[in-house]
């Protein structure tokens, strides 16, 4: 099936006359007292889906997919913008809304303290069709800050244990509590925020319409331009997480004799194109020059590929190791060498009735270019 097609199937979706409800769990790593998590909570829920909010107490920006539990039964200091005393319980929940959870720990510690304690409670053990992280205050693009940020690290820690997972960062990186919102604002930028995002789960949950929302393994990376009143409707871009993307070097300030870090630009290593679609544009690149959202679908596997031309590295080895002849499980060829086949790939049915194939997330094509029309 053709581009166009899956474009038609998702747009049709979308234009349906409601959104399938999901079972959503949400994290981030700004807090659960940030203003981008309560108001895509708040949105989420306006469009029909149950949510779960569980986040940390505090701030735990950078802190990538560590996984760092509460030490104390108690918090030894005050939640983010004193929204908790020191003294009471490492976990709990906000006194008017009893679906919104904070937990004493890192953002991958927080999905786990959800998955593993929170739904049993609270939803009986029924596990989430999906999980969101952010906005995050400030955009994670490209491979190094796919290591590092805590947005990212909640969700793929997710998909790591077989919940479909998207990670949304924001241009704006102003990091603000969620009570400076001031009640119906359409402008404040956590709204416009909550508002781009929802969009993206809403046509996910428009174009499946059975099964899993994305297959094993996968999760999708999304990064929103700065938003404010020039810039409150972008459209939306099919992109990579390499090209353009940067990375960190050691940059010395003489005066004070310490080190800090400083933008590497186009490490080699870093944008080196090897899986997925080379042809399509950087995220990096793509949030800086244009009003656009950028979506870059990534998987957890980080085996080397052994396919589409990529360099044998296994084949180096077929004279020490005692498996040179194994086939590996995936298209392509063998360490040492032997061209290798799999079976056909994953396929869910979207809302049109039709089959499409998922492995290369084609039916995510149709439904950015559906999210474009809007």
């Amino acid at each position: 099936m053709k581009i166009g097609s899956y474009a038609r199937i998702a747009t049709v979706a979308l234009l349906s006359t409601s959104t399938t409800g999901l079972n959503i769990l949400l994290g981030n790593d700004d807090s659960w007292a940030s203003a981008n998590i309560r108001q895509f909570y708040s949105a989420l829920k306006a469009a029909g889906h149950k949510v779960l909010l569980v986040a940390p107490a505090v701030n735990q920006s950078g802190k990538g997919g560590t996984t760092v539990f509460a030490e104390s039964a108690n918090l030894t200091g005050p939640a983010e913008f004193n929204t908790v005393k020191a003294g009471a319980p490492s976990w709990g929940t906000d006194p008017t809304d009893s679906n919104i959870w904070y937990y004493n720990g890192t953002p991958a510690a927080c999905t786990f303290f959800a998955l593993d304690y929170v739904i049993p409670k609270a939803w009986n053990s029924t596990l989430p069709d999906l999980f969101v992280s952010g906005p995050n205050e400030g955009n994670n693009l490209g491979p190094f800050l796919y290591t590092l940020s805590g947005t990212i690290g909640a969700a793929y820690a997710a998909i790591e244990r077989g919940i479909p997972g998207i990670a949304f960062s924001a241009g704006n990186g102003t990091h603000r509590s969620y009570t400076t919102v001031a009640n119906g604002s359409t402008t404040d930028v956590a709204v416009l925020n909550a508002k781009a995002a929802v969009k993206v789960v809403n046509q996910l949950a428009s174009s499946v319409k059975s099964g899993r929302l994305l297959p094993y393994g996968y999760g999708i990376n999304v990064n929103l331009p700065v938003l404010n009143s020039t810039c409150s409707t972008p459209t939306y871009t099919q992109t990579r997480l390499t090209g353009g993307a940067l990375g960190d070097k050691a940059v010395l300030n003489t005066t004070t004799n310490v080190f800090t870090y400083g933008n590497d630009v186009n490490d080699p290593g870093l944008n080196t194109c090897i899986n997925g679609n080379c042809s399509l544009p950087g995220e990096t690149d793509v949030v800086a020059t244009k009003c656009s959202v950028a979506l870059s679908p990534f998987t957890i596997d980080y085996d080397a590929p052994s396919c589409n031309g990529a360099t044998d590295v296994r084949g180096y080895f077929s004279a020490l190791v005692a498996n040179a002849n194994t086939s590996t499980a995936a298209s392509g060829t063998s360490g040492n060498g032997t061209t290798v086949t799999t079976g056909a790939p994953a396929q869910q049915t979207t809302n049109a009735g039709a089959v499409v194939e998922v492995s290369g997330l084609g039916l995510l094509a149709g439904g950015v270019a559906a999210l474009m029309m809007l």
